[in-house]
């Protein structure tokens, strides 16, 4: 059987991953019996304590009301009033990596979307991703040693790296890498059956 595997390339607080959610949770569970799937955060705004700018903030809640009427996804428009906002998503990326560390990958990256996009939760606070490891049920004290430690800093740049390695167009992105080449997989944000059918191909022996 050749080396073959799946990524999802995407980040936490996409808000085009958030209205991808549904079907991309549907392909891979569909995935799953065909090839490994590995999701990589691709780190879309490093670190920053800096207020985001009135006209960024404007940009954004369209982007999520474009979403909205294309999808049908739901978001909560408190956040612009009950926030000060700030372009800023590699926290959230690093405690995706810190959850990973103790199998709840998944849920953090649940936990974060649905913070941000339904509770009105600041997700680039350290603050909000400590709630959320909390109700997750994580160890709490692990979890905030690995968010701040070396090891999980050099695991995040290793997947930058990786992300930006591949031949990807923004977040999120699918990426099948199968007999030593990456082929860039069909994202539609409303059914995933092109995108499975793809696979497939490539995958014929």
């Amino acid at each position: 059987m050749p080396d073959s595997c799946f990524y999802y390339v995407h980040d936490p607080m996409c808000s085009w991953c958030w209205g991808h959610r549904p079907v991309w949770d549907q392909f891979e569970n569909a995935l799953t019996s065909l090839v490994k799937v590995q999701l990589l955060v691709g780190g879309l705004a490093p670190d920053s304590d800096e207020p985001m700018p009135e006209q960024q903030r404007e940009t954004i809640a369209g982007y999520w009301r474009k979403i909205q009427s294309l999808l049908g996804t739901e978001f909560n428009y408190d956040f612009w009033t009950q926030n000060t906002p700030r372009r800023s998503t590699y926290p959230a990326c690093r405690s995706v990596i810190a959850a990973r560390w103790q199998d709840a990958e998944k849920d953090m990256i649940h936990a974060i979307q649905e913070a941000y996009y339904l509770r009105a939760f600041n997700p680039s606070d350290i603050d909000t991703h400590l709630t959320l490891a909390a109700e997750l049920g994580l160890d709490e004290n692990k979890f905030m040693s690995d968010v701040r430690s070396d090891e999980l800093q050099s695991e995040f740049e290793r997947e930058l790296y990786m992300a930006r390695s591949l031949p990807i167009q923004g977040f999120p992105s699918m990426v099948l890498l199968h007999n030593g080449s990456a082929h860039p997989i069909l994202l539609d944000y409303k059914d995933y059956s092109s995108a499975l059918a793809q696979v497939k191909e490539i995958m014929k022996p």
